[in-house]
């Protein structure tokens, strides 16, 4: 199965850190929104700190991809509400 990382930017997909940050700004962003983003932060923070020390190569992948698919679905629940119409759904 294809990385989902591939529809990111190499240099955000390819990077931990840069991901982690990536994601820290969406979780402010959202929580801003939505008046709660001390959790939203945290949550974040939590689910990279548990991870931090793992060493497996297709485990880190798996959490990479998990990083980018929720980037990946903000993006486009963003510019679904921006441009005011629903993305048609695969089945």
């Amino acid at each position: 199965m294809p990385s989902l990382q591939t529809a990111l930017p190499p240099e955000l997909a390819n990077n931990v850190i840069r991901l982690y940050r990536e994601c820290l700004r969406r979780a402010k962003y959202i929580g801003h929104q939505q008046h709660n983003t001390e959790l939203l932060v945290n949550m974040v923070r939590q689910q990279f700190k548990r991870n931090k020390h793992e060493t497996d190569p297709e485990k880190i992948q798996k959490l990479k991809d998990d990083a980018a698919r929720g980037l990946i679905n903000h993006i486009l629940y963003e510019s679904e509400r921006l441009s005011g119409r629903k993305a048609s759904k695969s089945t």
